[in-house]
């Protein structure tokens, strides 16, 4: 499934990163901070309700997704990060689970697991206290 996502609806600002880098941390806002609000995106209601039942602690109370992206040292591969992210998170709640359907054991397994049950056993019987 294939969805866009238009740039109006996601949040982009530059803010300053943490963690090493030297000079640069303190000058330049290298980090990117990204808002996304799920209820009030051109999503299919089904992707929204999947994206709202996620237990993901970037997404809030409200329903807005917040990503921060300071991985790298340049403003553009931070931007480029975070966007990605989100589309795997948004890609994630799209993808349905397949259903399992149902199998039986074979014969010959069942009496594999009996057997290695029955040798266990056995096992713990010679561990016991020995009679004179």
């Amino acid at each position: 499934m294939h969805i866009a996502i238009p740039d109006a609806e996601i949040e982009l600002h530059a803010i300053r990163a943490q963690g090493a880098g030297g000079q640069n941390v303190n000058k330049v806002s290298t980090a990117i901070h990204l808002r996304f609000d799920i209820n009030a995106s051109s999503l299919p209601e089904d992707c929204k309700e999947k994206l709202r039942q996620l237990t993901d602690r970037r997404i809030s109370g409200d329903g807005v997704i917040i990503i921060k992206a300071q991985r790298y040292r340049s403003q553009e591969k931070n931007r480029e990060d975070a966007l990605a992210r989100l589309q795997a998170l948004i890609g994630s709640a799209t993808v349905t689970p397949r259903k399992r359907t149902a199998t039986k054991p074979t014969k010959a397994s069942r009496t594999r697991r009996l057997e290695s049950k029955a040798q266990r056993g056995q096992l713990k019987v010679l561990r016991g206290k020995v009679d004179e």
